[in-house]
């Protein structure tokens, strides 16, 4: 059993693939170590003595640095390691941009919308406009479940508390994003639900949401009839009529949209899963599929993976803007732009924000980064998008979402449950975690650990994802997980 991994030969530190004796005398690459303590596994081993001030280098970037002299084979964690970061940084255009060999793209059986867009779901959403309707929404949808039949895969509605007694920024954000939820191709109809008084006017909402199908998007303000649950179900019946039509057929992967996300991440989140993603979307983009990349605080300290992969100077400029943008919000907030790996991830073996953030953006792959988009927007560009967002799980979900991802890539180390309004499939970093929780976790990435080749690994997802894509329900969906999560307070680019 292979117990160390050497990420990148200028790397002075390993990654445990599995917990670590001391006493015992390991290989990582070229190096052997003997292990002074018992090393955690997901958690690093110093390789070579790490001098106090001393850089510590992991996948070929500097992660921090060494607090007091560490001798090799010691642990190296939060009781010996700090961050190198600060605040904003200027940050200069040096592109590398890399080609990715083009595929012919296989096809899934989706549906095709009048638009001409494609969806991998076809379910009738019922959006209020203001959490006063919430539960007038969650009744309609349990009362209603009935017109959930042929080729319709579900109704769900999406409570949260705002709407009301917001300005500016605030109330434009809740207005953003709620439109662009209506506009999502998974959503083949779409009930909007108003009470009448609110900030939220109707005409406002018409406004965000722009040109439209009258026959698919229907709309209801509770105020203005006698009984809203006769009015609704009218209205559902509509909505049920209008989105039964479609059936699935086939579309090429071309126009898949992947949302790629993380949480609960452990030490070997960067090792195992978040490279399978990364290897998927480029396998997804070879074959003009896009895939979306948000999480911006989990970025910092490792645009240099990045930035230089920004197809031209003006989608470079977006980026940098959005990664100092974003420090700015915690800035103006009076909180610590670095406040961050979270207790879970500390635990699981992540130590400053650059360990984090190294391992989070391997999700993006190799593949050139072809637009940078504020929240709320859409995906417009075939390749990887950098999307404005917070780390926070369920929010930047919200946001991918929004972005018009049609399916949400998760990966974890730890675990957690929750679902997106589009499928949200869960990827564990190691096997314990898809043992243990096998009720919340689609896909085991924990056998790249143990030798399994990250290229083969990034196959089985990818036919997993045609799967689900085709109408395989993920287990969030079978537990009937959806929620949203609105970003309040953000900045936009």
């Amino acid at each position: 059993m292979t117990k160390l991994i050497r990420i990148t030969e200028r790397d002075n530190v390993a990654v445990a693939l599995h917990a670590a004796s001391k006493g015992e005398t390991l290989k990582a690459g070229d190096a052997v170590v003997t292990v002074r303590e018992d090393i955690p596994q997901g958690h690093k081993i110093a390789l070579v003595p790490l001098a106090a001030g001393e850089a510590v280098v992991k996948y070929g970037f500097p992660i921090g640095h060494a607090t007091e002299p560490v001798e090799a084979g010691s642990w190296v964690h939060t009781h010996n390691m700090r961050t190198n970061l600060s605040g904003e940084e200027e940050y200069a255009y040096e592109p590398s941009v890399p080609e990715i060999e083009a595929a012919e793209p296989e096809t899934f059986q989706g549906y095709r919308r009048e638009d001409g867009r494609a969806a991998v779901r076809n379910e009738i959403w019922i959006i209020p406009t203001v959490g006063c309707v919430n539960d007038v929404a969650k009744r309609l949808v349990s009362d209603n479940q009935d017109l959930v039949s042929g080729s319709i895969d579900g109704l769900y509605t999406f409570p949260h508390p705002y709407g009301c007694s917001q300005t500016g920024d605030d109330h434009a954000q809740t207005r953003k994003l709620l439109a662009a939820l209506a506009r999502h191709p998974n959503a083949g109809a779409v009930l909007v639900l108003s009470l009448g008084c609110e900030n939220l006017q109707h005409d406002q909402f018409v406004e965000e949401l722009g040109e439209y199908d009258a026959e698919r998007v229907k709309f209801l303000t509770c105020q203005d009839v006698e009984d809203e649950f006769a009015a609704g179900r009218t209205l559902l019946e509509q909505c049920a009529s209008y989105a039964g039509r479609y059936r699935r057929e086939a579309v090429p992967v071309s126009e898949l949209v992947i949302g790629l996300k993380c949480g609960g991440s452990d030490g070997l989140s960067g090792v195992t899963a978040n490279p399978t993603v990364g290897a998927f979307s480029d396998m997804v983009i070879a074959r003009g599929g896009s895939t979306v990349l948000t999480e911006v605080p989990e970025m910092f300290g490792a645009e240099g993976m990045l930035l230089s992969r920004c197809v031209n100077e003006q989608v470079f400029g977006k980026a940098a803007a959005m990664l100092n943008g974003f420090k700015d919000y915690f800035i103006s907030h009076n909180e610590t732009v670095y406040e961050n790996p979270s207790p879970g991830n500390k635990k699981g073996g992540i130590t400053t924000l650059e360990d984090k953030s190294c391992g989070c953006v391997q999700k993006g792959g190799t593949a050139p980064v072809a637009d940078v988009i504020g929240y709320g927007e859409q995906v417009t560009a075939h390749g990887l998008t950098l999307l404005y967002g917070p780390g926070n799980d369920l929010v930047s979900a919200t946001a991918l979402t929004a972005a018009g991802a049609h399916m949400v890539l998760f990966t974890t180390g730890r675990g957690t449950p929750f679902g997106a309004p589009a499928p949200t499939v869960k990827i564990a970093s190691n096997s314990g975690l898809a043992a243990r929780k096998p009720g919340w976790i689609d896909f085991d990435a924990g056998p790249v650990a143990d030798g399994e080749p990250i290229a083969e690994a990034a196959k089985r997802l990818y036919a997993l994802v045609l799967d689900i894509a085709g109408g395989r329900p993920s287990k969030t969906e079978l537990l009937g997980y959806r929620e949203i999560a609105i970003f309040k307070n953000g900045v936009t680019l």
